[in-house]
């Protein structure tokens, strides 16, 4: 069983896999806490105490990290004796963070695709230009890396597997849809670090539909949803990150994914990309003074983890999968509701942050007993889905399917 956790990070999401694996630090040992700022590190560190979340005595330390720095990585890991790494900072540091960890014998767990800053929306599969290139690396070290093992990338993997295994004989498309009808109170802000969001906009969208790759503009395709406790709800076609693995390893033909949008957020993310505000080319004022747009703009925004005590209603994030069952068509929708107070009650965070960071935390547990410490790399898809759902229903975020009017939690014993 491997014990002691670093966590990479501490944003909104940080704080919830901090959170979540100290209650259950019984499983994971000591709990480290790294990132640029130690302040926001050693904040993670004072809501944990304050909540008393620490299941049995262990070390809750913080760390100053710079985790583009391989070296200074490695050095941490071997320092806490840290045996699962999980990556929630920056999508840009994945690959220096893996290399830490295949050096040190580490487990290494992300949740979204690594990013290189120069470039927006790379050709598909995105995992192919990264992380899979280096499968062959990590099996021969006997490391286990499970790449995106947050909601979406993650549990939606999950899903798609579960449906695979217990619902279908042939699944002929699956359509991720991921609303949030929950309401901040702020004029504009985004629930993720605004770099890393807008990026996911700015470029060509990408699908899987009849085995090609399709690509479309951000907001040009437009669909109304009816789902469970959120009711209906309009959406987007959106490139995302479990498309790129979903397509290749569960062989779908069609595998889409769409996020809810208000008109509010699409006004003024169409202005702020209409004036060049989203630019990460850097310009220079009148004054003299070179700036980056989007990093200004990041600057102005609220953090997103500061979010929390004013958000207000849930999120709705599931597979709506199409197929054939002993020879009938079937269609099921496997889904999560969250509750913004709820996870701010619990843990200090919004809705978003919670279900991205208790997948995490979750894999972490399952790495830590065996379960799924499979020595090479892997996307959830490839694991076995039961486990990691169960869990994630002791830990807060329950899994229910719909079908034909008869909606249900699903219980993994």
């Amino acid at each position: 069983m491997k014990k002691h956790v670093l966590i990479i990070g501490a944003g909104g999401v940080a704080r919830v896999v901090a959170h979540k694996c100290a209650q259950n630090n019984d499983f994971l040992g000591n709990i480290h806490i790294a990132s640029r700022t130690l302040e926001r590190c050693q904040s993670i560190v004072a809501s944990i105490r304050d909540r008393r979340a620490l299941k049995t005595h262990g070390l809750l330390e913080a760390h100053e990290l710079n985790a583009m720095d391989v070296t200074a990585t490695e050095a941490l890991i071997r320092r806490t004796g840290a045996g699962i790494v999980v990556n929630v900072g920056s999508a840009f540091v994945n690959m220096s963070v893996l290399s830490a960890c295949v050096a040190t014998g580490a487990a290494y767990i992300d949740t979204a695709i690594h990013e290189d800053p120069l470039k927006v929306c790379e050709t598909p599969p995105w995992y192919a230009n990264y992380e899979w290139k280096r499968r062959a690396e990590c099996a021969t070290a006997g490391i286990t890396a499970i790449l995106g093992a947050g909601f979406d990338p993650g549990v939606v993997n999950a899903y798609a597997r579960l449906a695979q295994d217990d619902y279908f004989d042939r699944i002929d498309s699956i359509d991720i849809i991921d609303v949030n009808a929950g309401s901040h109170g702020k004029y504009f802000a985004t629930n993720f670090d605004p770099e890393i969001n807008f990026r996911e906009f700015t470029g060509q969208v990408w699908s899987w539909q009849d085995r090609e790759w399709v690509s479309n503009r951000m907001f040009e395709v437009e669909k109304e949803w009816d789902l469970p406790v959120v009711g209906r709800q309009k959406a987007y076609l959106t490139g995302h990150d479990e498309v790129h693995s979903l397509s290749l390893i569960l062989g779908v033909p069609n595998v889409r994914f769409w996020m809810g949008f208000g008109d509010h957020y699409i006004n003024v993310f169409n202005v702020l990309k209409n004036l060049g505000l989203l630019s990460e080319q850097s310009v220079t004022t009148s004054e003299g003074i070179e700036v980056v747009p989007l990093k200004v703009v990041k600057a102005v925004l609220p953090d997103p983890s500061s979010l929390a005590p004013g958000y207000r209603g849930k999120t709705c994030i599931g597979d709506l999968v199409r197929g054939l069952k002993n020879g009938k068509e079937r269609t099921v929708f496997i889904y999560n509701v969250s509750d913004h107070e709820d996870a701010n009650e619990e843990v200090g965070s919004q809705g978003i942050s919670y279900t991205a960071g208790v997948p995490a935390a979750a894999a972490a547990i399952l790495v830590a007993t065996g379960r799924w410490d499979v020595k090479g790399m892997v996307n959830v898809e490839e694991l076995p889905p039961r486990p990691f759902l169960g869990l994630l229903g002791q830990l807060g975020l329950p899994t229910h399917i719909s079908e034909e009017g008869d909606d249900r939690e699903l219980l993994f014993p």
